[in-house]
């Protein structure tokens, strides 16, 4: 019963967070027809020829699957990294030794341009879906063993000798103490991934592939088809955030139902 006067109380505030969500939308798509009247349709399409054209390619059944070979190249990349760098940045954060050797490694691929992975992967792989997934997975591990790494090294002292004094069992120690902690640290990290994965999944087929968005977005750059790019940035950007609020964001207002 409790519950359900919480979310009436809230449910104002929620309300209020998805207009202003709705409000700033239209926002944007007022600065996008003002710049379409500065610049013309070569430089920036208006956004009701955009709308049109994106709906038009969704008509069209290649369209949908394009796009779910750029969305499984993607997720395949995104879980591969996220799995790896979860796992190896606890293993590291538990050994001082192991961060300090784990640090100029991550240093390099930070500051490996993902440019260049895809021409090694290219000519390691040739061009397809295992040139595209590696790619995604060495651009994105570095963000998420960062996270997992931080989250390990920075759970206090104190509250182990706390729960260590209360003789706390393992499983609750683990539960209501560790993984809260390094959740928060690594739930970010997550999401900065998860964007990597879609940004780099296309730069890597609109090189090294002949399907997906990012070949399909190679095609409208060959015939400077401005509103066909941009109805195919909203196909992928859309679909991102699909993903994020519809398989993310439960999960993490599930983990952290702690935090109310």
């Amino acid at each position: 019963m409790n519950a359900f006067f919480n979310i009436i109380k809230s449910f104002p505030r929620y309300l209020w967070s998805g207009w202003g969500a709705i409000a700033s939308i239209f926002l944007f798509i007022a600065l996008w027809e003002f710049g379409h009247q500065i610049y013309g349709d070569l430089i920036l399409p208006a956004p009701k020829e955009t709308f049109l054209r994106l709906v038009n390619m969704l008509l069209h059944e290649g369209m949908w699957q394009e796009m779910q070979i750029t969305i499984r190249r993607a997720l395949w990349g995104f879980f591969i990294s996220a799995l790896l760098g979860s796992a190896l940045g606890l293993l590291a954060g538990l050994f001082a030794t192991a961060s300090m050797m784990s640090r100029p490694i991550v240093t390099i691929l930070m500051g490996m341009p993902p440019i260049a992975w895809i021409v090694l992967a290219m000519i390691w792989f040739g061009m397809g879906d295992t040139t595209v997934i590696f790619t995604v997975v060495v651009a994105s591990f570095p963000i998420v063993f960062i996270g997992a790494l931080q989250g390990t090294r920075t759970l206090e002292n104190n509250l182990k000798e706390m729960a260590d004094s209360f003789q706390t069992p393992a499983l609750m120690k683990i539960t209501d103490i560790y993984f809260p902690h390094v959740f928060s640290y690594v739930f970010p990290a997550w999401i900065a991934a998860l964007g990597m994965s879609w940004k780099i999944v296309v730069m890597a087929e609109l090189l090294s592939t002949s399907d997906g968005l990012g070949a399909a977005l190679a095609v409208t750059r060959g015939q400077l088809d401005t509103a066909g790019a941009l109805a195919l940035v909203m196909m992928l950007v859309g679909s991102l955030l699909l993903i994020e609020y519809l398989l993310m964001e439960p999960i993490k207002r599930e983990v952290e139902q702690w935090r109310d």
